[in-house]
């Protein structure tokens, strides 16, 4: 599905074309991955991310599952390697990167908790793995800005959020992409088990660039469509102490 769908994303989130990236996700990303010297972006796609990451560090891998997206990010070269692998079995010994990222890729993983386990794995202690998400909240499927004409409100839907739920969503026009929707502490909970503590969240409200696309969009302003979650590998490999439980 991703080999089938991978000219559409390029067309449509990379090279600059797409605010969010160009404006948000990639400035965090570089701040975040600041002085890391070996750093595996994970679900990199053509690269954009991984090719950012180059600019600083010494060492950068990328891994995705599509042949076709991995095709397109050698084409566009930039630095990093790339190999095929899937985000649950990194094909890298313990302790391989300092840094890691995942840029909206965990949405679409079936088994997120044994993929962040295997992230953690292959970060050294006091690595950090930078975590980009739709926010689960508050970009829950089925939410949405509501203009209420009969009890004249206007106000943002949240959707079913406690519900985990895999739906086929469709992105555009016969584009249907796999999307699961977990809440917030599924995440959470997965990094705490995997031995990463949270260190920053940031939810950043969407980018002028997302906004000026069309009028409505102004409206939810104040809703943030992207959650950050920079985390840390435990120094004593993700084991508690008495005296810190």
């Amino acid at each position: 599905m991703w080999d089938a769908h991978a000219g559409w994303w390029q067309a449509n989130f990379t090279g600059g074309v797409d605010a969010e990236y160009t404006e948000q996700i990639l400035p965090l990303a570089a701040r975040h991955l600041a002085g890391a010297s070996r750093v595996l972006d994970v679900g990199a796609g053509e690269g954009q991310v991984a090719r950012l990451a180059a600019e600083t560090a010494a060492s950068v891998v990328g891994i995705d599952p599509s042949w076709s997206q991995l095709t397109a990010a050698r084409e566009r070269g930039g630095g990093p390697r790339y190999l095929a692998a899937e985000a649950g079995a990194l094909p890298f010994p313990d302790g391989a990167f300092d840094a890691a990222v995942a840029c909206l890729v965990f949405e679409h993983i079936d088994e997120a908790a044994g993929a962040i386990h295997e992230v953690a794995r292959v970060l050294e202690p006091g690595g950090r793995f930078v975590f980009f998400l739709n926010h689960p909240l508050l970009q829950t499927p089925g939410s949405g800005w509501i203009d209420d004409r009969i009890l004249d409100e206007q106000y943002w839907r949240i959707g079913p959020y406690l519900t985990v739920d895999r739906t086929m969503e469709e992105v555009d026009k016969d584009v249907l992409i796999p999307f699961v929707h977990r809440p917030l502490s599924h995440y959470v909970n997965a990094l705490v088990d995997a031995g990463l503590s949270i260190v920053r969240m940031d939810e950043p409200p969407p980018p002028p660039g997302f906004l000026a696309r069309a009028d409505e969009y102004a409206e939810a302003a104040t809703i943030p469509r992207l959650l950050l979650l920079v985390t840390r590998r435990w120094e004593n490999g993700g084991t508690w102490s008495t005296s810190s439980s």
